[in-house]
């Protein structure tokens, strides 16, 4: 069942449209940089983009810190929330579970294939943005050191490492976008209504992480740890926001998929 899934999902001309457009703006932005030379000042603007014009190879960490935010989060809803509900509204749900397919196999094999999209989405920006930063901007040699966030050398090595750990960490952070989207999903034959709910919950987390008055509530907030993957650049290295983001997110996404599946095992499916 999940290798039908992932199939379903791989073979569809929109998934690799989506993808290709979630690779369009740091595109862009590649090239306006090879063009003007104009970098943000260090400090300013996505991560690592003050410091790709000298060594393109930091532009693979530096595209998915401009499509983290929101580009990232949009393609991961749009996929997730049509997981069933997809079903639903083409009228092909009830005969799926007409077959000997079971609601949670079922249901399992759908969080596979939106895990393996984010996963994929995710190597593929971090490839592109490599392969981008390499041809427009700045061509350094591999071996060459990085200065950190800190402001000592970080060695080739350990630049590949941590963006290893970046991008695990990108990845199971739109683990809970994903969990939310397929949620909302399971409650709705609409996959627009399930997309735009999930949305709606991400904006509204982003929007109270900038208001003193919700202070309080900030620690909690999905979205709150998602760019402290530049933490990692750090000198000594600074894990306490990645430990906790990790924590969030692992809560968010055991609820989010316990709900989903409390809800569809119950459901009467009609359509």
């Amino acid at each position: 069942m999940i290798l039908v899934e992932l199939g379903k999902l791989f073979r569809r001309r929109r998934t690799w449209l989506t993808i290709a457009l979630l690779n369009l703006l740091p595109t862009v932005v590649a090239v306006l940089l090879a063009v003007t030379g104009i970098a943000p000042r260090p400090g300013q603007g996505p991560a690592f983009l003050s410091a790709v014009v000298a060594n393109g190879s930091l532009y693979a960490i530096a595209a998915l810190a401009i499509v983290l935010p929101l580009f990232l989060p949009i393609s991961v809803a749009v996929v997730a929330g049509e997981a069933v509900a997809g079903e639903a509204q083409a009228g092909t749900l009830r005969y799926l579970l007409i077959r000997p397919v079971g609601r949670t196999r079922l249901l399992v094999a759908k969080l596979v294939a939106s895990a393996a999209y984010v996963l994929v989405s995710v190597l593929t920006v971090a490839a592109v943005g490599f392969v981008i930063g390499r041809l427009t901007l700045g061509n350094a040699p591999l071996s060459q050191s990085m200065v950190s966030i800190s402001g000592t050398l970080l060695s080739p090595g350990q630049i590949a490492w941590r963006t290893a750990v970046a991008i695990a960490f990108i990845t199971f952070s739109m683990l809970g976008v994903a969990a939310m989207a397929l949620f909302l999903s399971t409650l709705t034959d609409s996959p627009q209504t399930a997309t735009l709910g999930a949305l709606a919950f991400l904006i509204g987390s982003s929007l109270l992480l900038t208001i003193d008055a919700a202070r309080p509530l900030q620690p909690y907030l999905p979205t709150r740890y998602w760019l402290t993957f530049v933490d990692l650049y750090r000198d000594p290295l600074l894990l306490s926001g990645i430990e906790r983001g990790i924590g969030l997110q692992a809560v968010y996404v055991a609820v989010l998929l316990g709900a989903a599946w409390a809800n569809f095992a119950t459901k009467d499916v009609t359509s």
